[in-house]
């Protein structure tokens, strides 16, 4: 028998014209997996066997934020970066040597696999919530990536691991769902003299979306002596973002980062009637483009967004959007109105031309049994098989391996 340190070489590989990821996470209808074929080849020299005894894979989540990462001088004497390694769904074994063999001799080995990723609610076990999307924030202040985890025990006592990137997107807040496009409401005041009012058409947005709210400013009937004296200085929209670091634990923390600002003068009295009026501004993108016009190769973790973030939940941290309508007044305290907003890494065109891929995902996915996945059948070639070699591409010919041609 062949030593069993001789490593291995492994590659995965997903279906023909298509990516690994089948499906729409954190839509359930679609039943969204990852599914390919691991292939494993003698890793030292070019037809040498390889002894193994079992292969199984996973999907893990990691974790990392470094809130002080922005900071040189807070990121050396701050708090080290923290990191977290989750499992993803469960773990599926795809090949064991029969009972009694310590291993087997192998040339080649092509397992298909599937992955089914959870489409649980918050509140169960870590392992069956859906996934959040794959993000890194500028200056990996927080990240979350995933990784298809190969694990390959040759004999009793080695076992490699081997680790490749895949990214992960979500489309459950698409802005084009229904949920999101109903009109919301919501009324405050400071002082009992003026109200705030505003109601916001939709509120899931992309880049590059236009965002519109609708503004009234109305006198308390009550005190309209005192009302007619305030003045309307301005009004200010103000899109921001707000990172909660550690948001399960202890002592979580949050920074908030200003997107977009928007201020419309009024300088006026107040009207008995109130002042009625629309403030508007478009979500901001960021160009992939470089200044030749070249899209560069993104990182193989993450996908290429047009937004530097989006809503998300994780473990280690959290990130939410806030609309901020301000009145500036004279005479009466200033209000401010702070309402939740969901942004969607896709704008409106993106999200409506995926609606038809969704429903066409879920079709097939009703034909697919989670509990019994149809996979193709696995391809394993024993060394002691006559001709082995050849699914290497190689024959021997006189007592010397030759390339094989066909």
């Amino acid at each position: 028998m062949n030593p069993p340190t001789v490593p291995v070489s492994v590659r995965i590989s997903g279906p023909p014209n298509s990516s690994f990821l089948v499906g729409y996470p954190g839509i359930s209808a679609t039943l969204p997996r990852i599914v390919g074929k691991v292939e494993i080849r003698p890793g030292a020299g070019i037809s040498a066997p390889v002894n193994v005894s079992m292969v199984r894979i996973c999907l893990q989540r990691r974790e990392t934020i470094h809130p002080a990462a922005e900071n040189m001088a807070k990121r050396h004497l701050g708090t080290p970066r923290r990191d977290t390694t989750d499992l993803v769904g469960k773990e599926v074994l795809l090949f064991r040597c029969v009972s009694g063999k310590e291993a087997e001799s192998v040339i080649a080995m092509d397992l298909p696999f599937q992955i089914f990723i959870p489409f649980g609610r918050g509140g169960e076990e870590t392992n069956r919530r859906i996934p959040p999307a794959s993000l890194q924030l500028p200056s990996r202040i927080a990240e979350t990536f995933y990784e298809l985890v190969v694990t390959v025990q040759q004999g009793a006592s080695y076992q490699h691991r081997y680790v490749f990137p895949i990214p992960l997107q979500r489309y459950d807040t698409l802005s084009t769902f229904g949920m999101y496009n109903r009109p919301e409401s919501k009324v405050v005041t400071a002082d009992n003299i003026v109200t705030l009012g505003i109601s916001l058409p939709k509120w899931s947005y992309g880049p590059l979306d236009p965002i519109t709210v609708y503004i009234k400013l109305a006198p308390n009937p009550d005190w309209l002596q005192k009302a007619k004296r305030v003045t309307i200085q301005k009004i200010t929209l103000t899109i921001e973002e707000e990172i909660t670091f550690n948001p399960e634990g202890d002592e979580p923390t949050k920074k908030i980062n200003k997107i977009a600002k928007h201020t419309q003068q009024v300088g006026q009295k107040m009207p008995e009637s109130g002042y009625v009026t629309n403030l508007g501004l478009v979500f901001p993108a960021r160009d992939l483009r470089d200044p030749d016009g070249i899209i560069k190769r993104g990182k193989p973790a993450f996908p290429m967004y047009e937004v530097s973030s989006f809503t998300t939940t994780s473990t280690l941290y959290k990130i939410e959007f806030f609309l901020t309508i301000k009145a500036h007044m004279t005479s009466a305290r200033d209000i401010t109105l702070r309402q939740p907003i969901v942004i969607c890494p896709m704008d409106q065109q993106a999200c409506k031309e995926e609606m038809d891929a969704i429903e066409q995902a879920a079709k097939d996915a009703s034909m697919v049994d989670p509990n019994n996945p149809n996979l193709p059948d696995r391809t394993i070639i024993l060394a002691s098989e006559r001709e082995a070699i050849r699914h290497l591409g190689l024959c021997e010919v006189g007592g010397v391996k030759k390339m094989l041609i066909e």
